[in-house]
């Protein structure tokens, strides 16, 4: 795809990424601190709450009626690639996918910008074009949203979406026996950090941001009908630490086949040589002690721990009907996979083998 450059307002070329110490879901706050930092709100006492941040769900859901529940979420991020215009999409895509991974159905959205005094507001505008198209995919309505000057370039969604509140998808609920789906392949992280420092020699950029444009909606539509028991998606605190969230909440472990994730290309060689990010550092501080290899391959564990933006849906399903989701799954995500089980509690939360 090459570098795409922008100007500044005296004429200057730069990259929208050079402004950034960090960008896309990787700039989340460790999981850990931010685990602290919560335990120590007041707790939400309200029977129509029917999903908060106990076990670090993707979105909040409220009872309305008796067969209606709003969902509600947001999430914003620096920019990950240089492209304005794919810069919105991904972010957009990204805010939108929590309501996808509850099992419901996007209806608002609203901008959330930092934006800083010395870039062109054309460009503030390419971005909120990116973001808009992909609101509009959703078959939602943008309805506003807000804005701060900022030295750093964000930019993200405030989401509302809607479910039944007898069909919510948390990622409590997944069962021993449950066989494990992967909608999307991991590496965006490594991959992309590869293209910062022109060392992405497999060219494999161009997938990571087809990955990270493409909607959650097609394999959240995908399940309807199904015995789906749990289910998230995988972000900035990478497939294991999401894993280990589900597991945690759901009072079990996971077996998982390390043959059957799908990766990018590019990513295993390039860990490998040590291009690797600083999340996935704090992924592994966080989850490590939870997680047992049964093989030593250093460059799998860091695709493992590796940071996503707008990763694929983590699927908790009834075995018996894995198959028959997978295949309808596979119509959008044809790299979708059957990647473990769950089973038991044991004393490792995840056995990766």
């Amino acid at each position: 795809m090459g570098k795409y450059e922008i100007e500044n307002i005296y004429g200057e070329k730069l990259l929208l990424t050079s402004l950034c110490t960090t960008g896309g879901c990787g700039a989340k706050i460790p999981a850990g601190k931010l685990g602290e930092v919560i335990q120590k709100l007041p707790v939400n006492h309200d029977q129509n709450l029917l999903v908060g941040f106990d076990y670090a769900d993707d979105a909040g859901v409220y009872r309305l009626t008796d067969d209606l529940a709003i969902i509600q979420t947001l999430d914003f991020f620096p920019p990950i690639v240089d492209d304005p215009y794919l810069y919105g999409q991904i972010a957009a895509a990204n805010a939108l996918s929590d309501v996808y991974a509850m099992g419901g159905t996007v209806k608002t959205a609203m901008n959330i910008v930092g934006f800083p005094e010395f870039l062109s507001y054309d460009i503030l505008g390419e971005i909120l074009r990116g973001g808009a198209e992909k609101v509009k995919e959703a078959g939602a309505v943008l309805c506003g949203g807000h804005s701060i000057k900022d030295n750093e370039p964000k930019y993200g969604l405030s989401v509302t979406g809607i479910v039944n509140p007898k069909k919510i998808l948390s990622n409590q609920g997944a069962k021993p026996g449950d066989l494990l789906i992967l909608t999307k392949k991991l590496g965006v992280g490594i991959v992309t950090a590869a293209e910062k420092v022109a060392l992405d020699q497999y060219n494999a950029f161009d997938e990571a941001v087809a990955s990270m444009t493409q909607l959650n909606k097609y394999a959240c539509e995908a399940m309807e009908g199904f015995d789906v028991h749990a289910c998230t998606d995988v972000t900035g605190f990478s497939f294991l630490g999401h894993l280990y969230e589900m597991m945690e909440a759901s009072g079990a472990s996971a077996l998982i086949y390390k043959e059957n994730i799908p990766v990018l290309k590019g990513a295993l060689s390039y860990a490998a040589d040590f291009i690797i990010t600083c999340a996935a550092q704090r992924n592994r501080k966080h989850v490590g002690d939870h997680v047992q290899f049964l093989f030593d391959d250093y460059a799998f564990e860091e695709v493992l721990f590796d940071p996503q933006t707008s990763g694929g849906l983590l699927i908790s399903v009834n075995a018996s009907q894995a198959e028959a989701l997978l295949e309808k799954i596979k119509e959008y995500h044809p790299w979708a996979a059957i990647v473990g089980q769950v089973i038991a509690k044991t004393d490792k939360d995840m056995v990766i083998m």
